[in-house]
């Protein structure tokens, strides 16, 4: 509930900022944008995005504090942890992974699995899946287990996957890595 509280303030920034650039907009319909109002423009909508990273990155902090995950957390963001390790060589950009996998929502609700629509299957560095996704197979092996934590900036951003995944979400991967090639 606190999650979708936060969200929903968070959106509650940007559209009054919006609001605030349209009720300018309005009084001066013929005035171009001067520099000063485009700066602040600019300021208002890196606060409102600022804000936004914080609380999801507070969210994703909590996740981890309850379900005591010890996490390797990249520059990005990105955060991992391998659960049962592979014994062989590191995956590398170019190779064809094969993997099992399921992505949750932080709230816990399953959106995809291979279960459901079979193993995914991709060539590390060309597209494809969320960049998270990619950035995290990097400090895999083949036959690790791990636990996967991908902001929504490299998941699906803002507007979500138009399917199943809503905007802004964080996704929780649990892959396990089955074939390298």
């Amino acid at each position: 509930m606190n999650r979708i509280f936060n969200i929903l303030s968070g959106f509650c920034v940007i559209l009054i900022a919006l609001t605030q650039f349209s009720c300018d907009n309005a009084t001066e319909p013929h005035q171009s944008y001067s520099v000063e109002n485009q700066e602040n423009r600019e300021e208002t909508l890196e606060k409102a995005n600022r804000y936004m990273v914080i609380q999801e990155n507070e969210a994703i902090n909590d996740y981890i504090e309850r379900h005591e995950m010890n996490v390797v957390e990249t520059g990005t963001g990105l955060r991992y942890r391998i659960v049962n390790q592979g014994d062989t060589e590191q995956i590398k950009k170019g190779n064809i992974v094969t993997l099992d996998y399921e992505v949750r929502l932080i709230n816990g609700n399953i959106v995809y699995s291979s279960e459901k629509s079979g193993q995914k299957v991709f060539v590390v560095g060309k597209g494809g899946v969320e960049s998270g996704l990619e950035e995290a197979i990097l400090h895999l092996h083949k036959g690790d287990v791990a636990d996967i934590i991908i902001p929504s900036h490299l998941a699906y951003g803002l507007l979500g996957d138009g399917n199943i995944v809503p905007p802004r979400a964080t996704l929780i991967y649990k892959v396990k890595i089955i074939e390298v090639q």
